[in-house]
């Protein structure tokens, strides 16, 4: 008799009804306890792997068990980014909509190579960028596609760029040439890394990147670029493209985008402008002025997972040139033929990527759950909390700005009087150091570093969607607490 043997499958419905009611609950009670958790992890290189099974289960766990171990093991491993006091980098923060709209994306699963793999991601993508790109001013003519970050968003850009310069490289490469001229790529000191990450992975190299010099201010000195390309030319030397920041790294410094769209088009040059960070800030009229010619761009990058309360990873890419775009990296092998491509848009003909997730979807539901309105208020309060700190720096004999804060950024230092008198730069820079490693160490919030003209300066940023005016003022109270101990350690 043949023994029936039951098919594997799936969790069961009720079982998956219960635990990701469970799941929903844990999420909630981890945004409510945030506060109380360390904002650094606190744990030693190694030691979740040492907690984890070098083997993987042979029989399957019960889901209460690999739930329980988010708490056991996940979370004391974990840098909580949404933290209020998370102040590093960019600080960046999540909201519930976007966190339901990754459950039901996971869901759907798609995959967004082709339009009739994904109607709906395809369409919604082009519906939710047009929203962002209303929302910021910008005009109609830039189309746009959503990539995973600003890194890939600003390599497809100097791809685009290369393919309308030189439309023989897709098929000819650029090694083994000698009627290629070197090619070259523009962007200021402090422009983002991922720009010598691109021009690396394009096959365009380091020595075809050259750094333009900045003002005192660490914007990018229009006249020093013009000089540069003139040079250039002088030389044999190919320019193709410029990319311009809008909320620099270091300091969110704003590079002269009008005077630089001038002279990208007297060259005929492409403009990429990276606005990954500051992008969702024009969104505020009374910060619109600070993006003045960034319509002119050829290209613009912005991170709706930066500053736009959407979970990691989402970046919005916008392109007057999509068939620039498209000719650099479409290639529609037969089994991906369809007769409806001359009609539709298929997201896998922009891009090295062939599947894409559905991330439209988590942009969709925040936009659509703050609204225009929702979204300027955090925004603007974010701004303020940003400056009422900077003035708190401005005033105090302990600290000193170190730029200036257009956006929600404050780079600053502390100037305790006995280095401060020396004018020990090299002291002032070790001082801040254990300043930020003291705070970092405690828990209580994350600080993060730069260096501005050969000096270390320290960066706070404020961009949690869960911040409030007492986080600033706890801010402040750990800050000056820290500056007095180190200098009693040091006497």
């Amino acid at each position: 008799m043949e023994t029936k043997v039951e098919w594997p499958g799936d969790m069961p419905e009720e079982e998956f009804r219960r635990f990701a009611s469970q799941a929903s609950e844990w999420i909630a009670d981890y945004f409510n306890k945030i506060e109380d958790l360390p904002v650094l992890s606190q744990v030693s290189p190694g030691w979740l792997k040492e907690q984890i099974s070098p083997a993987a289960p042979d029989s399957g766990e019960d889901f209460a068990a690999i739930l329980a171990d988010m708490d056991k093991l996940i979370l004391p491993a974990s840098t909580h980014w949404n933290h209020p006091h998370f102040h590093g980098l960019f600080s960046t923060s999540t909201s519930g909509p976007g966190i339901l709209a990754e459950m039901l994306a996971a869901a759907l699963d798609m995959k967004a190579m082709l339009w009739r793999t994904s109607p709906a991601s395809a369409e919604l993508e082009d519906a939710v960028l047009g929203w962002l790109r209303d929302m910021t001013g910008l005009p109609d003519v830039f189309e746009g596609i959503i990539y995973d970050t600003a890194s890939v968003s600003t390599m497809h850009a100097i791809a685009a760029a290369r393919e309308r310069a030189r439309p023989d490289i897709r098929e000819l490469g650029m090694s083994g040439r000698d009627d290629l001229p070197l090619l070259r790529v523009y962007c200021s000191e402090e422009a983002h890394s991922s720009v010598d990450k691109a021009c690396i992975a394009l096959g365009l190299g380091l020595r075809s990147l050259k750094k333009i010099e900045c003002n005192d201010v660490f914007e990018m000195k229009a006249d020093a670029l013009a000089a540069a390309i003139e040079a250039d030319l002088a030389e044999g030397i190919m320019p193709f493209c410029v990319v311009a920041t809008i909320g620099t790294t270091s300091t969110t410094a704003v590079d002269p985008v009008e005077e630089i769209a001038r002279i990208c088009e007297s060259y005929g040059l492409w403009l990429h402008v990276d606005a990954a960070y500051a992008g969702p800030a024009a969104i505020l009229p009374e910060l619109r002025p600070l993006f003045s010619g960034w319509e002119k761009a050829d290209s613009i990058v912005m991170n709706p997972h930066k500053w736009l309360f959407t979970p990691f990873d989402l970046s919005a890419f916008y392109c007057r040139d999509m068939a620039s775009l498209r000719r650099a990296f479409s290639l529609v092998p037969e089994y991906l033929r369809t007769a409806d491509s001359a009609t539709v848009k298929n997201g896998m003909d922009y891009g090295f990527q062939l599947g894409r997730r559905f991330r439209a979807l988590k942009l969709w539901f925040v936009i659509r759950y703050f609204g225009r309105e929702g979204i300027a208020a955090r925004l603007r309060n974010h701004c303020r909390l940003a400056r009422d700190f900077a003035d708190w720096i401005r005033q105090s004999e302990n600290f000193e700005l170190m730029a200036p804060t257009p956006f929600a950024l404050v780079c600053f230092r502390a100037v305790p009087k006995h280095l401060a008198e020396t004018q020990d730069q090299s002291g002032l820079d070790e001082f801040n150091e254990r300043l930020m490693n003291k705070i970092n160490a405690s828990g209580k919030a994350y600080l993060s570093h730069t260096k501005l003209k050969g000096r270390l300066a320290l960066r706070f940023s404020v961009g949690s969607i869960r911040i409030m005016p007492r986080h600033i003022e706890e801010m402040k109270e750990l800050l000056t607490g820290a500056v007095a101990e180190i200098g009693l350690s040091m006497q």
